[in-house]
């Protein structure tokens, strides 16, 4: 039997996804890491972006995630992201219309409104995020 590792996406809302998984790939803040069974520990920041799960002996599910942090210990990784959708989730018209308004809200924001322009920008992350992987691996 294929060695595997248990595989858990959580928001603070909710559990996305629990699975026995044969490898999860991620994009760190560094670049793009895969993790396997036996993976040495790890903690590391996760940029917005495309998570890719695969199990079993050709399958894959794909999620958007927002950002946040990934643990690997033994053979468990947590992903703890800001948000998450599996890509058979992702309404992409509604995605496309919070891009366009969180485009018009950035104009509109003074420069000097830190808060604001880092709140902006994180919303445009996770809408382009949610746009790429449902335009690659929506149903």
């Amino acid at each position: 039997m294929e060695r595997t590792l248990l595989c858990e996406i959580v928001t603070p809302e909710r559990i996305v996804y629990t699975n026995e998984v044969r490898m999860v790939v991620a994009p760190t803040i560094d670049g793009e890491i895969g993790i396997m069974p036996l993976h040495a520990p790890l903690v590391s920041a996760l940029k917005p972006g495309e998570i890719r799960v695969m199990y079993g002996e050709d399958k894959v599910d794909w999620f958007a995630i927002a950002g946040g942090y990934i643990q690997v210990h033994e053979d468990k990784v947590i992903i703890l992201a800001d948000q998450a959708a599996s890509s058979s989730q992702i309404d992409a018209e509604r995605a496309r219309q919070a891009l366009e308004s969180a485009r018009r809200r950035m104009e509109e924001i003074a420069p000097d409104d830190e808060l604001e322009v880092n709140a902006c920008v994180a919303d445009l992350n996770w809408c382009e995020a949610q746009l790429n992987v449902a335009d690659k691996h929506g149903l």
